[in-house]
């Protein structure tokens, strides 16, 4: 009987796993440079860790278990619960600001889809730490702009993606204008994170449901519908409240004009991220097509760490899976093109029959030997090197060197007694006679 791999997982062969770690280490060169530093946690933590964060419904949509003593644990469907908990736990001893970076496995008991699966990876970026509102606003931005900065390093540009910047704040000081009940904004905004994704007639149903008066669902529909930060004061009066989320989106515009990503932004209300924990800046990257789900998204969070016992203590951040992202470059044709071939520095052959033994002649060949024994030694040395299992002619031994990318190869032949080697370069076929300790001198050098 043969086995398939659970549904919703990956299996990655080498072909796959260099895909998986040109993406993960260009995530993580983007964040060093950047300026954030890496973390992780464990794979599983209390189921309650993430019940707080995210209420009971989340059980449904994580792998549970339960060890030898009766804890209930779950495997991470993310890891900002994590995050708050490694961060409390040290909270007084950490410098601030707080900017840490983390490419974790995650796994979430859903219906597999296209860009959504049941295990995968996820670049995280957070910064905690910044009280004032201009450090928050400032800090707003480095996510995003870290965010881009990836994907423009990966090929992708402003007319291929865009992020859709909204604000939790602002949506609440609206809701409450036009007259939603704050006890109703939580589950309001779970339905309205929906509604790119449900037909305009089910959206408008299932609003009615929620809200009861047919004017204020003319009025949110509104906003939603808004293109322009300025057009928000058509739909509802002004007051201080929606004043001062309105001024905050304008600190974060500035500073992401100032990082040079004019072209890559749009003020966009429907961005809710059903999440509760956000407070005030949200976001989402899409692809221009429309055609995917979300390729990153975040926001400011400013009572998470509070929820998990911790201090008020404000922070932000973005995660990013990678299953969309690969379908988006692949769409683009950015992968093939990017993805560093295998190469070695040296691949190590020998002329068969070749003997350094000048009075054994029942002796087997030697060269094989001397083949082995020198790719050991460059290894050792640090250098990228490989050999041919089968030994077979001295031209199916080239092939292989050129098959596995090898920049040059080390020709081990009759040669050797005069402590000579014949070093060919696989690149331009160009090859020389090399004293053997001449060669070693050159590499150390």
């Amino acid at each position: 009987m043969k086995i398939q791999p659970v549904k919703g997982t990956r299996d990655f062969y080498p072909p796959e796993m260099a895909v998986r770690n040109w993406i993960i280490d260009g995530w993580k060169k983007v964040s060093v440079c950047n300026g954030f530093e890496e973390y992780d946690g464990p794979i599983f933590e209390y189921l309650k860790m993430f019940q707080i964060k995210s209420g009971d419904e989340i059980v449904e949509q994580l792998f549970s278990l339960q060890d030898r003593g009766g804890r209930d644990l779950a495997l991470r469907p993310e890891i900002t619960p994590t995050l708050a908990r490694m961060v409390n736990q040290r909270i007084n001893s950490l410098p601030k600001p707080i900017k840490w970076f983390s490419v974790p496995r995650l796994f979430r008991a859903e219906r597999p889809q296209k860009g959504r699966l049941r295990e995968f990876f996820q670049w995280n970026i957070d910064i905690i730490g910044l009280e004032d509102e201009t450090g928050k606003a400032l800090a707003d931005a480095e996510v995003i702009f870290t965010t881009v900065d990836y994907l423009r390093d990966v090929g992708l540009s402003g007319a291929d993606i865009q992020v859709k910047i909204s604000s939790r704040r602002l949506l609440s000081a609206v809701l409450k204008r036009i007259g939603v009940p704050e006890e109703r904004l939580d589950s309001l905004y779970i339905l309205l994170d929906k509604k790119a994704r449900l037909p305009k007639e089910t959206f408008r149903e299932l609003l009615n449901e929620q809200v009861l008066n047919p004017q204020h669902v003319e009025r949110i529909e509104a906003f939603m519908e808004t293109k322009k930060v300025s057009d928000v004061k058509k739909v509802v009066q002004l007051d201080d409240e929606i004043n001062s989320a309105l001024d905050e989106q304008g600190m974060l515009v500035d500073n992401l004009r100032r990082m040079g990503l004019s072209g890559y932004y749009c003020f966009d209300p429907s961005i809710v991220r059903g999440l509760a924990y956000y407070t005030g800046m949200i976001f989402e990257v899409h692809d221009m097509v429309g055609e995917l789900r979300a390729i990153a998204g975040g926001g400011r969070y400013d009572n998470l760490l509070k929820e998990f016992g911790g201090p008020e203590i404000s922070g932000t951040g973005m995660g990013m899976g990678d299953c969309v992202l690969e379908i988006l470059l692949r769409e683009k044709d950015l992968i093939d093109k990017q993805l560093p071939k295998k190469c070695l520095d040296f691949f190590v052959v020998c002329v068969p029959g070749t003997n350094f033994e000048q009075d054994s002649e029942d002796r087997e060949p030697m060269g094989e030997d001397e083949v082995v024994r020198q790719t050991a030694k460059l290894r050792e040395a640090g250098y990228r090197a490989n050999f041919s299992y089968k030994f077979g002619s001295l031209g199916k031994q080239l092939r292989e060197a050129y098959d596995q990318n090898a920049q040059k190869c080390i020709i081990i032949g009759e040669e050797f007694r005069d402590r000579q080697l014949v070093v060919k370069d696989i690149v331009t076929g160009e090859q020389e006679l090399v004293d053997y300790d001449e060669f070693w001198s050159r590499l150390k050098a």
